[in-house]
């Protein structure tokens, strides 16, 4: 396998909330919102993470109780140790084989991880499945084609320098038209679609390169490799193609792609 074909492995819950965290933070509420769902819901988070949508559902959803779901289990203990609730309960599981009988949620939803997914059409009927009749199912990811997720300037910055910059898995699932396509695909009804901007600001360089860096990333890897000098170049190179902020201030404006639908009756 060669390094443009490498999954990415969430292992380091730690290095993902550093570089993920505050984006994931930004955006939730968002979709949230747009999802409009009913209270005293029975929610299931799949691809959970370290928890941050299933925070913001219930700080923000008022749910019955909330599961959340992550195939990987450093970053489901990390969940379960930060978020200590008696409506919560968090458990390592493959999204495309849930564990769950038919029907047991009355809103299944997914941030920012079915691309990732090596099948996303099993994971979102596997959505489909495990959720209520008429029950709500939603999903958002970065726009990846268009290079506006939280990575996209440091990934067009490496191109530029003449860098290597591995694709990311499951691009070609990031678009609208993805979306709806694999949430109808699944026999989900009443398909809808819309993109959620949200804009944030690293106080200076340093901070951007260490949140761009994370150990588990293809890109960390190739930049690990390179010689001192060119290293040091490329960080040059990153810097000047950066949007230039008050005081070194580093601020730009990623975009999520987010699809719901609802399971017939």
């Amino acid at each position: 396998m060669t390094m443009a074909e490498a999954p990415i492995t969430f292992t380091d819950a730690t290095a993902y909330e550093n570089f993920m965290g505050r984006w994931s933070r930004a955006v939730a509420p968002h979709f949230l919102r747009w999802m409009d769902p009913q209270r005293r819901a029975r929610w299931l988070d799949v691809g959970c993470g370290t928890g941050i949508l299933t925070e913001a559902l219930l700080h923000l959803c008022e749910p019955a109780s909330v599961m959340g779901i992550d195939s990987a289990a450093p970053q489901v203990d990390h969940a379960s140790r930060t978020l200590a609730e008696a409506r919560l309960q968090f458990r390592q599981a493959d999204a495309m084989r849930m564990p769950f009988p038919h029907h047991s949620f009355d809103c299944t939803v997914s941030a920012l991880v079915l691309n990732f997914i090596a099948e996303p059409s099993s994971a979102v009927a596997e959505m489909g499945r495990v959720t209520a009749r008429g029950g709500a199912v939603g999903a958002y990811v970065w726009d990846f084609a268009r290079e506006l997720s939280p990575s996209g300037p440091f990934r067009q910055a490496m191109r530029a320098f003449g860098a290597e910059v591995p694709p990311i898995p499951g691009t070609a699932h990031s678009t609208i038209a993805a979306l709806r396509s694999l949430f109808a695909g699944a026999g989900l009804r009443a398909v809808d679609s819309t993109t959620i901007e949200v804009t944030l600001a690293y106080p200076k360089f340093d901070d951007y390169w260490s949140a761009q860096t994370p150990s588990y990333a293809p890109t960390t890897r190739i930049i690990d490799a390179m010689s001192d000098s060119e290293r040091r170049r490329l960080k040059r190179a990153v810097q000047d193609a950066l949007p230039a902020g008050v005081l070194g201030k580093i601020e730009y404006t990623a975009r999520a792609n987010a699809v719901r639908g609802t399971v017939p009756r």
